[in-house]
């Protein structure tokens, strides 16, 4: 879909300066964003009110932003043996996403990992950090009460595109 906004006009009666930020808030509204869902048979599909991804071409600035992902198998069933599986599921889960929406691994510029225990932290990171060729990306870690399907990790993360 397309979201367009844009004002009829850039006149006011306000003093000059205050009419020069109106009219660069103007330009900004007038951009034009095209949003597009991103679905891949190589991830799990959603378990609620959500996409995989959401690709948003911003005036030729591409980003996708990836949902949550779980150590879920595309069947539904979740890896089984603890943390390390888990994490190799949610991360192989984001790359097939990311190249469903045109994107790798190497373009990722910002990741959320949510952990349900931060003593399982290095056991994570082993995994995590193969899924980078190149410098990794800006990351946010944090342990949590639970996550859905009783998973050890979920991770989310924001990429550009080509």
């Amino acid at each position: 879909s397309k979201a367009t906004v844009s004002v009829l006009y850039c006149f006011s009666p306000l003093k000059m300066m205050k009419q020069v930020v109106f009219c660069a808030l103007f330009a900004i509204a007038t951009a034009s964003v095209d949003k597009t869902v991103i679905a891949t048979p190589d991830a799990p599909g959603a378990i609620g009110p959500y996409s995989q991804a959401i690709k948003v071409n911003n005036n030729g600035a591409i980003m996708v932003y990836v949902s949550g992902q779980i150590g879920m198998f595309p069947n539904g069933t979740l890896a089984s043996g603890g943390i390390v599986p888990e994490a190799q599921r949610a991360m192989t889960n984001i790359e097939n996403i990311l190249k469903a929406a045109g994107s790798t691994m190497d373009n990722i510029v910002e990741c959320t990992c949510l952990l349900a225990d931060l003593s399982e932290y290095a056991a994570f990171n082993g995994v995590y950090s193969k899924f980078f060729s190149v410098a990794p990306p800006a990351r946010a870690a944090f342990q949590v009460v639970m996550l859905p399907k009783s998973a050890r990790t979920e991770v989310k993360c924001s990429a550009f595109a080509e």
